[in-house]
Formats: structure tokens, sequence, C-alpha cells
């Protein structure tokens, strides 16, 4: 009786966490280069029970984990700020986390600080770092598909795009920020990967995916809560009995 309360409880557990992930990316929805979370789902541990009248498998119930995040590529949608940039393609920028790791984003909105850095609208610069000449305005910054940035027809630099072998396989940190890990791989200068200045990359949730996620995992939880409900009366009966 307990294996089918703990099966039914973890059943509701994986429900659950399907029901945040849909949350999370119903509500970056309109965060730019937002990639979606992906959940999967695998059984739990087999244990053979001997009480039965006949040796039986007995499964513990099913766990929700992560699988990775969307690669599909987001709109592109002009914005009409020359900072913000839309990368077309399986890339990302280096940015300086506050706490000096570099980190990897989609999302392109940037602004000037008041050193004449490029950063992101969080404040984070990049990397390698940007400065532009005193007293540049953002309606003078020209940035290529290359990611070269010019000034009044002078170079000044360059936006590197670099790009992990495993994207999906990346450490989510919150605000469209992901962390390379051993699984993802090292980022490396990106191929084929090029930057729309003007435009942002729109996330790539998709409605129709998240809204048929929620149903599906509402159902398994109710589910999982009725037979909660059916273990419990299962065991007032036998305690009857007994």
């Amino acid at each position: 009786m307990l294996e089918g309360l703990y099966s039914a409880g973890a059943g509701m557990e994986a429900a659950q966490e399907q029901l945040s992930a849909v949350a999370n990316n119903m509500a970056n929805m309109d965060t730019p280069g937002y990639q979606a979370e992906i959940l999967g789902f695998h059984d739990l541990l087999y244990t053979t029970d001997n009480a039965a009248p006949s040796t039986a498998i007995v499964g513990a119930g099913s766990s929700a984990q992560t699988l990775g995040f969307s690669q599909a590529q987001g709109s592109l949608q002009p914005t009409g700020n020359p900072l913000d940039v839309a990368l077309s393609g399986p890339g990302y920028l280096q940015v300086r986390q506050p706490d000096g790791t570099t980190a990897l984003t989609r999302n392109g909105t940037l602004q000037i600080n008041a050193q004449g850095q490029i950063t992101t609208s969080l404040g984070m610069e990049l990397v390698p770092p940007l400065t532009l000449p005193k007293g540049t305005q953002p309606r003078d910054v020209a940035i290529a598909s290359d990611g070269t940035v010019t000034v009044a027809n002078q170079k000044v630099g360059q936006i590197k795009i670099v790009q992990v072998t495993a994207p999906d396989r990346l450490l989510p940190q919150g605000n469209s920020v992901y962390g390379v890990t051993a699984a993802s791989g090292p980022a490396q200068t990106a191929r084929g990967v090029t930057l729309q200045q003007g435009y942002l990359e729109q996330s790539n949730v998709d409605v129709n995916t998240e809204i048929t996620d929620m149903m599906t995992a509402q159902q398994a939880y109710d589910m999982g809560s009725r037979a909660v409900q059916m273990e419990g009366q299962l065991g007032q009966i036998a305690a009857t009995l007994k």
C-alpha cells in the first residue's frame, strides 16, 4: 500500500515540476533571447515484491528532469535602437557577471554605461570589453553582421560571437544568461552566426506547446491526487478489517 502512495506522490511531484517549467516559460514570453526550458520524464527504480501471490515488479513512480533548452530561432523584431542586436544562428554574446565569471546570453539589449563601455541592460560588460570614444551617442554606433563596431567610420572593436558544442547543456542563471559547463563544452568563436543591428530576437516559447503541456501536467497531477485518495480509503478499510 505504501508503494502505491510513493508512486502516486512521485507522479504528482513530477507533474508539479512540469507546471513550474511551463509557468516560467510563459512568464518569459516577452524576454528577448529567452530559450524555452524542455522537461522530460523517466521511471524511478523498480523493486520485486516477493510478498505478492506471484512475484511482481513494483514501480516507484516517475521523475521530471530538465533535458535542455529549445534551440529554435526566435523571430527578429525591429526596435529602432541602434545598440540592440539580434543573433541569427546558434550563437551567444559573452558577458561578464558581477562575480567576475563569464556567461553567455542571446539577449542583445545593449546600452552604453558611464565609462563608455557597451553593456547589457543589466549592466554586464561584454567579453572582451568594448569601450566607445568619449561622447559617443547610440545613433553614432554602427554594428556590422560580424560584430564589428564602428563610430564615425572608425573601427573601435568587435562584439565577439561564440557557440558551444551542446547548448542544451548550458546552466541557466536567470535573466536569459547561461553558464558554460563541462557537458556544454567551452565557448568557441562562432561560425555562420550573424548580428542584425536595431533588432532583438524574441523568446522562442511556443504558446500552443506550453498550453498543451500545462493541460497534460494538470491531468497527471489530478490522477495522482485521486490515486493518493484511493490509497487512503483502502488503508482505512484495511484498518477497520483488522
